[in-house]
């Protein structure tokens, strides 16, 4: 074994200076705190190296440590045993199943003579200290991948205006091989976080253990060191692909060092070298953005020989789980209360539920075409979803019985019934469905005349009419008002007698004015 130290070469040149001022080994040992066998090994290496205080100002301590610490023979620090292709074990190691014990046993195997487990162990972590950070970090093959949105945003101008747009970088980045995945949408909400992850899974290919993000308001409702809540609509779509999502705990950057280091090379990669470039769509960037993805998986990590795109093949992709039949269709999943009408709203537009359940709380369900409400983990009703048109969408199977007889009334209806009573009760019915914002918000007012009607005979309900007509009294209250201070009939009563008034011997006539 070459020799050993046991302290630092700051240390080591303390000590030679003491030693080179006259301070015995025992003063040395209180000062620096070393045990006397220490010193005396180093002042009796430091005397055979031919080393004198002080020490030329060019010897670094690389050289320093060479000329104390290496075999007679071996000045280049060359081992005397074969050693393993460290690169290849730091592959197989992130294998699962496969340990240290394991991999020293194959290695023994072929070389009998070999390190000792120790020893092997020792020169694989020294090996390990050597890589890149983002290569140093122990993930088991196809147990997570990392994800996040680049801090830096990419320019996307309008061919058409010139307006300048800019969009979100979105990078994903699987633990083991370093395999990287980007792509460029416009905001951080919820579907464009959620369609950037089904388009990452068909990327893969595969699905690995955990999804790892940052505590993303999109993905993570509220962030807790002990008990994130995950969005829900986040967290059916990890059901969809097998996986789960385990957030990076909040104030732990090495949490997510893995995506941290993607993302750098990524900005990089991506933007760096597409900065020159100006781009006239989302589709445009992306295939750009794609371009740049694959030079970063082909680029060659030199420490490990290889490249990202050879170890997510060999390494990373046999230990993925399989993708479903259909890529997640994306919904958003929402609390919502059952209103008096028996309806739930959704952005603007009322779905009606049974109307059993007034006043309940119930999950809804929105995707791009349907709306789903759920009680109790059972779906109860399923609506096409609205974009314009009527605000209201009604199952008539949803409604009270006397609600169904009231939905069969329809305007035409209306006006076929005040025409079977007369022209002014028809002009009366017209003008109540008129008056209103919605032909809908009169029925009840229609129902209600009606109703006051089926008292009266024709002819009191047609006086009736003109008279609400003629003060323009068009609603429920005032008309029953008419009636129950028979002002239809006064009216009535006045056009009869009209001749009679003429003749009065108060009245000038028309002759007067000739």
């Amino acid at each position: 074994m070459p020799g050993k130290r046991t302290l630092t070469m700051r240390q080591l040149r303390h000590l030679l200076c003491l030693i080179h001022g006259g301070a015995s080994t025992r003063e040395v040992c209180r000062i620096l705190g070393l045990a006397r066998s220490t010193v005396q090994d180093n002042v009796r290496r430091a005397a055979e190296a031919g080393l004198r205080w002080p020490l030329p100002g060019d010897l670094t301590d690389d050289a320093l440590e060479q000329l104390l610490f290496s075999r007679p023979g071996n000045k280049t620090g060359a081992r005397l045993r074969a050693e393993p292709d460290w690169a290849s074990l730091v592959g197989e190691l992130k294998k699962p199943g496969v340990t240290m014990m394991l991999l020293w046993e194959e290695y023994r195997a072929v070389h009998p003579d070999g390190y000792g487990y120790s020893r092997f162990c020792d020169l694989f972590r020294h090996f390990e200290r050597r890589l890149a950070p983002s290569m140093r970090q122990d993930h088991v093959a196809g147990d997570k991948v990392f994800v996040d949105y680049s801090g830096k945003k990419l320019a996307i101008a309008d061919p058409a205006t010139g307006e300048v747009r800019e969009a979100e970088i979105f990078v994903a980045v699987l633990g083991a091989s370093g395999y990287t995945f980007a792509e460029a949408s416009w905001t951080q909400t919820l579907p464009d976080w959620i369609g950037s992850h089904v388009r990452m899974f068909r990327f893969f290919g595969g699905v690995p253990r955990l999804i790892v993000p940052d505590n993303l308001k999109a993905g993570v409702n509220r962030a807790s060191f002990y008990d994130p809540e995950i969005n829900r609509s986040y967290a059916m779509m990890a059901s969809h692909y097998g996986t789960a999502v385990l957030p990076a705990r909040p104030r732990r950057p090495k949490d997510k060092a893995k995506v941290e280091n993607g993302v750098r090379f990524a900005q990089t990669c991506i933007l760096g070298r597409l900065r020159k470039r100006t781009f006239f769509s989302l589709a445009e960037a992306n295939a750009a953005i794609a371009e740049a993805v694959e030079r970063i998986n082909d680029h060659l990590i030199r420490r490990l020989a290889t490249t990202r795109h050879e170890l997510f093949r060999t390494v990373e992709l046999p230990a993925l789980a399989p993708l479903p039949s259909e890529d997640y269709e994306f919904a958003e999943w929402r609390f919502a209360r059952v209103s008096i009408d028996y309806h739930v709203e959704f952005d603007g537009y009322f779905y009606s539920v049974p109307h059993e359940l007034i006043r309940e709380q119930v999950d809804l369900r929105a995707t791009a075409r349907i709306i789903e409400v759920f009680h109790r983990g059972r779906r109860i009703a399923s609506h096409q979803r609205r974009y314009g048109g009527r605000r209201h969408g009604t199952d008539p199977d949803h409604m009270p019985s006397s609600h169904r007889r009231y939905a069969e009334w329809t305007p035409d209806r209306f006006r076929r019934w005040g025409a079977s009573i007369g022209p002014g009760t028809e002009g009366l019915i017209t003008a109540i469905l008129a008056a209103r914002p919605h032909p809908e918000q009169g029925f009840r007012s229609c129902l209600g005349v009606l109703r006051l009607y089926k008292e009266l005979d024709l002819v009191t309900a047609e006086a009736v009419s003109a008279r609400a007509l003629a003060i323009g009294a068009l609603t429920y209250k005032s008309i029953a008002s008419i009636i129950a201070n028979r002002l239809g009939n006064k009216a009535a009563g006045r056009r009869g007698h009209q001749p009679a008034v003429e003749q009065h011997a108060n009245l000038r006539g028309p002759s007067y004015f000739h």
